[in-house]
């Protein structure tokens, strides 16, 4: 307390001195604890036991067996009543918690193409309290560089002038345009065959 009380009264500007007089400590344990980067921590010297404890190597064994099944907390607790546990289930929840393996989440795989290669389009809705507004968004597939521009509405009109300057934006016209499913693009999909689309 007094550590963090010092380092206080000196962020409020007062000098060493006027640390210690307030205080009542000396100079030099101003000094001291000013020079300390971080405030004391209180550590404990031994791990702390738990009730818990000697039925953990039989939970751990019982988890392990019925992997990659979970057994739920109240079998569990019910079975290390009979050997004798006498505390809380929730102190068996908690060390439960411990054993759960944490799924990973799946890895995001970047799609590339190569300059040039691609831009893919499409209209988002922005909502602003009661008004609607429509934004022409393409993204470049290679650099993700992106060119937007807002209209009142999503008709064919919207969707070639959005092209055009997009094209113009980025000074030149990819081999290949990706389109979602709108209705003003594509009417049906492999309409003909597949990949012979009514647009």
């Amino acid at each position: 307390e007094q550590a963090v009380t010092i380092q206080i009264l000196h962020q409020q500007g007062k000098s060493i001195k006027a640390i210690s007089r307030e205080l009542g400590v000396s100079r030099n344990t101003v000094r001291k604890y000013l020079r300390q980067k971080e405030t004391p921590q209180y550590r404990r010297t031994q791990p702390r036991t738990s009730i818990l404890d000697p039925y953990k190597p039989y939970l751990l064994k019982r988890v392990n067996a019925a992997h990659p099944e979970w057994i739920p907390a109240v079998v569990l607790y019910q079975e290390i009543l009979r050997l004798g546990y006498p505390g809380k289930i929730r102190i068996l929840r908690e060390y439960l918690a411990t054993l759960k393996s944490v799924a990973k989440p799946e890895p995001i795989i970047r799609f590339e193409t190569q300059p040039g290669q691609q831009m893919q389009v499409d209209f988002t809705t922005i909502r602003r309290n009661n008004s609607t507004l429509k934004a022409f968004v393409a993204t470049l597939g290679y650099s993700r560089a992106t060119f937007v521009k807002f209209y009142d509405h999503e008709r064919t009109d919207a969707w070639i002038d959005g092209l055009q300057n997009a094209f113009q934006f980025f000074a030149g016209v990819p081999q290949e345009i990706l389109f979602d499913n709108a209705k003003t693009i594509m009417i049906e999909r492999d309409a003909y065959q597949e990949g012979q689309h009514k647009w």
